[in-house]
């Protein structure tokens, strides 16, 4: 066991002094019992400890060794340590207590628990010298004159204490923490690990200022997340970087540790929590089945390959026209599910042939359709290529559906397909008109699923601001006062989930995506999390609505209503009724309209969607 010569040499070491520390710890207590004279009595006392002398170090030592005092890293000692400590003297004051009264050698009554107090505050002292060395070094500050980070934690609870004690212990952090802020009045004005709880939320800005504040990390994942949003906005106040334990909105079953800590992410200041689908509940339906995504390289269609591949399809069958992102998430899932059957395909789905054949080949169970332009102002431009895209892939794919028997079809849908007042929107709307009339003429279920904006994805709002943030500014916002519904990707990919297993056919799923949210407040939040001061050194600039664009987004036309489902934040919204023969007419006017690149596709459209109005948005303004 201690073959290592350094090791051999470190516990010699360590049994040395603490048979110095047994050597005096008798006479100290002694000395302490007579009130520090030296009488006749007590010297006398003292010869007799002496005369038990070797036979209390052989015994004590021993009973050092047994409470594992020498196999300890004293670096890190803990709590477990110190209980090591105290029952190694334990051992040693009752070993002696019985020996001398064996040997017939007296001591004053007091003597063995004078003796046990004075032994192990010796020894934990000189175990614990390594930490009390360096929390006397941050007290100093130290710390902060090394380069640290000055650092506040929020939350003084499990949590909090965890994470500040490993940020204590390590060497390796750059964290100084000078105070911690915490809602509880009975902890304000106490000191956790020596930290002073030094006040609540409301006075983190304060705090900031008084301590010089670099970091923020907030250690708090039990609290709920109104909670959770107050603080973020304050600490956004600061313009201190900020981190938060993962597991925001729920404990992280002790996993407490600074590895764990990353970012604030706009996501976490969107004013409500993140939705849950109980999606692992209802996806046995996708087990042992041939899914087919099509767009499945896009940012939506990718997360729905991650997830149904969780889940042990029969098969997996990605369709999209863009090789590298296709690419990109067939590495992905070959290398975390090398079991997965999966296939990836290049096409289109504006070309009949080839989507029949894909259809032909694999016969698909179910099939999410998420091939599609979404780019409003893009699509503005080439109105022709929305609808060969949008409507007529959507059309193509929905017969090649029903002619090979498909079971479910679900059509990813979007918030502008209410009162659209942009092409690619009225063309979403009109996907969802033959997702309705399909669904009224084939045995398989059509349905159709509607959110709002999703963060992170290709093209979306936060990865432009990010850029531009990096870039120095300014950060470009339309106007002022346009708001929109936001969800992350994974709430998406929940829905269009949840909305597969619940299909009856002909239904519109719309999810409760909570409280709209202003673009400019984003700006701001991101820009303030990213450490700089809006309009001082990131400005802000507006640059007028582009064309087709809304100041805000509905996800219900009035019409429709809507109809709760099991899980109270997804609602059906009820079918529109149209002439369907008619229709499939304009579909095909569409169709030879959009082959001849026609100009006033748009009006045509407008005859076909009785709520698209198409509005011109020239102004142009600016900040700064």
């Amino acid at each position: 066991m201690l073959k290592n010569p350094k090791r051999v040499y470190r516990v010699l070491l360590l049994m040395m002094t603490d048979a110095v520390i047994l050597t005096f710890a008798g006479p100290l207590a002694i000395y302490l019992r007579y009130n520090f004279i030296w009488e006749p009595q007590a010297i006398e006392f003292i010869e007799y400890i002496f005369q038990y002398l070797p036979v209390h170090l052989l015994l004590s030592l021993a009973a050092f060794w047994m409470c594992r005092l020498y196999q300890g890293i004293w670096k890190y000692a803990s709590a477990s340590d110190l209980a090591n400590i105290l029952a190694a003297c334990f051992l040693s004051a009752l070993t002696q207590t019985i020996g001398m009264k064996l040997f017939g050698l007296p001591f004053p009554r007091s003597y063995p628990f004078l003796y046990f107090a004075i032994l192990s505050a010796g020894i934990a002292v000189f175990r614990f010298q390594y930490r009390i060395l360096a929390y006397l070094q941050a007290r100093s500050g130290s710390a902060a004159k090394n380069g640290r980070k000055n650092t506040m934690i929020v939350g003084a609870g499990e949590a909090g204490y965890t994470l500040l004690k490993e940020l204590q212990n390590s060497r390796f952090v750059e964290q100084n923490v000078r105070c911690i802020v915490d809602d509880d009045p009975g902890k304000k004005g106490k000191y956790l690990r020596g930290v002073l709880v030094a006040g609540t939320r409301y006075d983190i800005c304060r705090l900031a200022d008084e301590y010089a504040i670099d970091e923020i990390m907030i250690a708090i994942p039990s609290a709920p997340h109104g909670m959770i949003q107050e603080i973020l906005d304050i600490c956004s106040q600061t313009g201190c970087k900020l981190k938060v334990l993962p597991g925001l909105y729920q404990l992280v079953n002790g996993e407490v540790s600074v590895s764990r800590l990353r970012d604030v992410e706009i996501e976490d200041l969107l004013g409500r929590a993140p939705v849950d689908t109980q999606i692992d509940s209802i996806m046995d339906y996708v087990s042992g089945k041939t899914i087919l995504v099509t767009g499945g390289g896009g940012s939506i269609g990718s997360e729905l390959c991650r997830q149904i591949a969780m889940h042990e399809p029969k098969r997996l069958v990605i369709f999209d026209i863009y090789e590298n992102n296709a690419y990109d998430i067939q590495q992905e899932l070959r290398r975390d599910y090398p079991g997965l059957e999966l296939e990836v395909l290049i096409g289109s789905v504006r070309n009949t042939h080839r989507i029949n054949n894909v259809f032909e080949r694999y016969r698909p169970d179910i099939v999410y359709h998420a091939a599609a332009h979404k780019h409003v102002p893009l699509m503005e431009d080439s109105p022709n290529e929305a609808i060969k895209n949008n409507v007529l892939g959507t059309w193509k794919t929905a017969q090649a559906a029903d002619r090979f028997h498909t079971s479910r079809f679900v059509l990813i849908s979007t918030d502008k397909a209410v009162n659209p007042t942009n092409i690619m929107g009225a063309s979403k709307r009109l996907c969802e008109m033959v997702i309705q009339m399909m669904n009224h003429q084939s045995e398989t279920e059509f349905v159709a699923v509607r959110f709002g904006n999703v963060l992170g994805s290709n093209g979306s709002v936060i990865p432009l601001f990010k850029k531009q943030i990096a870039e120095g500014g300014p950060v470009t916002v339309t106007h002022p006062d346009i708001i929109r519904y936001f969800m992350t990707i994974p709430e998406a990919v929940s829905l269009v989930l949840q909305a597969g297993a619940q299909a009856k056919g002909g239904e519109i799923f719309v999810l409760d995506m909570g409280k709209p949210v202003k673009i400019l407040d984003l700006a701001l939040n991101l820009i303030r999390l990213s450490g700089y001061k809006p309009y001082e050194e990131i400005d802000i600039r507006f640059t007028g609505l582009r064309p087709g664009e809304k100041l805000y987004e509905e996800l219900l036309m009035s019409e429709e209503g809507l109809q709760g489902t099991e899980n109270e934040l997804i609602h059906i919204g009820k079918p529109i009724e149209f002439d369907e023969e008619r229709f499939r007419q304009q579909l095909e006017e569409l169709d030879e309209w959009s082959r001849l690149d026609r100009p006033d596709i748009k009006e045509k459209v407008m005859e076909i969607v009785p709520t698209y109005h198409m509005e011109e948005n020239k102004t142009e303004k600016r900040h700064g």
